[in-house]
């Protein structure tokens, strides 16, 4: 039973996804996302050329830019790069270091951003290992994220409950959020709208 505001807090709501889950008076769905926006739209430091047939992948069409992969790295000068492979088969999945199959996998571009940029935009006048490695961390999150897209793994959520008048009302609802198991949409956004609409309708404490 919960006493106060600071019980809900502390309380661990646990959801499912493509079912509803009750928590008191609010039922929470989580379902998929099925518009969801690229990452690639957001203000993104790394830079994704891409060659493909069939997909319109990453930032840049690499066979409209370029007259080859070979000619894009010379036009681009120092920067820090790393490749991009696909894996093609029921779908399409991104990574960085490549994958096992030969025959529905291949490199497909690279990710990069210049040296310039890179001290630009972190205030470094020198660029060594260690933040060599810091930056290509940063571009290999940029991919995992690029690649949650391209698997369709993006959901969002609905909430709703009954008013005093049994009928059911909208309480909040929240979509892009990459990878299901993101936490920050079970601890901070679900509870957030949760606790909020408490604060606002005081009687809903009573029937959780």
């Amino acid at each position: 039973m919960l006493h106060s505001l600071e019980d809900l807090k502390a309380l661990d709501i646990e959801v499912g996804y493509d079912e509803t889950t009750t928590f008191g008076n609010y039922r929470i769905r989580v379902m998929a996302d099925d518009q969801p926006e690229s990452p690639r739209e957001w203000d993104n430091l790394g830079t994704m050329v891409c060659w493909h047939g069939r997909y319109n992948l990453g930032d840049v069409n690499g066979a409209r830019e370029y007259e080859s992969p070979e000619a894009a790295l010379k036009e681009i000068g120092d920067a820090i790069i790393l490749p991009l492979y696909l894996y093609d088969h029921s779908g399409i999945t991104m990574n960085t270091t490549g994958f096992s199959c030969p025959w529905d996998s291949g490199q497909v571009g690279f990710i990069y951003v210049t040296l310039d940029k890179v001290r630009k935009e972190y205030g470094w006048k020198k660029i060594t290992k260690k933040r060599r490695e810091q930056i290509e961390k940063y571009l290999t999150g940029e991919v995992e994220t690029y690649d949650t897209y391209l698997r369709g793994d993006v959901y969002g959520f609905n909430i709703t409950r009954n008013d005093e008048d049994g009928e059911e009302v909208d309480i909040d609802s929240c979509w892009g959020f990459y990878g299901y198991d993101d936490p920050y949409m079970t601890e901070e956004v679900i509870k957030g709208a949760i606790r909020y609409d408490i604060e606002n309708t005081p009687q809903q404490m009573n029937l959780l």
